[in-house]
């Protein structure tokens, strides 16, 4: 396993509680849209067993050709060490970034895609949106749907409803009518839908999806192939 320690280059403070760090491209460092990366503080590694509270499983909010790497996360002031150390860390501090991969890059299948997100998942999308923009083959639409309780909604400039690029952004406050549009975006019974959030908020949206006659495999999730059949399966509950 390759460890690539590398420095911040910029703290972007996107809300009062999400900040993006902007971390320098290691060299030989690949990533895609849809990527999670293992992100680890100093000492991690530096007993017998790795720390892993201070290693945490997060997703990239940019793309290779803005040449960072950018982790976007929510610190809130009560939290645990790891986002309490993160909190403090400064540009020029160095960080670990290890173990890349992407479960969830976009499908490129002819049909309409659907981003279904809550609060600071929508940092997942945000490289699937941009490459989508850059290169639309073999995807007819995409609508993205988020809710966040703190009506502080994040990347509004990237993530706003450009019908010429058949782009439609939807932000919600409020799980009612969150779900009422779930509903209404699964009478395309053709369509691709990602979800990203917690796993009760997972469980949720596919239980209201597979009501609405959404099968198993037009639902994309940022899980390990392992770990789908649990969360897909009928009975499963968090």
């Amino acid at each position: 396993m390759q460890i690539y320690w590398t420095k911040i280059n910029k703290i972007i403070e996107e809300t009062p509680e999400v900040r993006t760090y902007m971390l320098e491209v290691p060299e030989g460092f690949i990533w895609e849209e849809g990527s999670h990366t293992h992100f680890g503080l100093e000492g991690f590694n530096a007993g017998d067993k790795p720390n892993k509270s201070l290693v945490r499983h997060l997703s990239i909010s940019t793309l290779p050709y803005e040449n960072a790497i950018g982790i976007t996360t929510r610190i809130k002031e009560q939290c645990s060490e790891f986002k309490s150390i993160l909190r403090n860390l400064k540009v020029g501090d160095k960080v670990a970034i290890f173990k890349t991969h992407s479960n969830v890059p976009l499908k490129r299948e002819n049909k309409n895609v659907y981003l279904l997100s809550s609060g600071v998942g929508l940092a997942t999308f945000r490289p699937l949106v941009l490459e989508y923009f850059e290169r639309a083959d073999n995807v007819n639409q995409v609508h993205s749907l988020n809710i966040d309780s703190s009506k502080d909604f994040l990347f509004t400039n990237i993530f706003k409803s450009t019908p010429d690029k058949k782009f439609a952004a939807q932000f919600v406050d409020n799980r009612k009518e969150y779900y009422e549009v779930v509903k209404t975006l699964a009478t395309d019974k053709e369509g691709i839908f990602y979800v990203v959030g917690s796993d009760d908020f997972l469980v949720q949206n596919i239980e209201v999806l597979r009501e609405q006659g959404i099968q198993p495999e037009q639902i994309m999730l940022d899980k390990r192939e392992n770990q789908l059949p649990n969360f897909l399966s009928s009975n499963f509950t968090v």
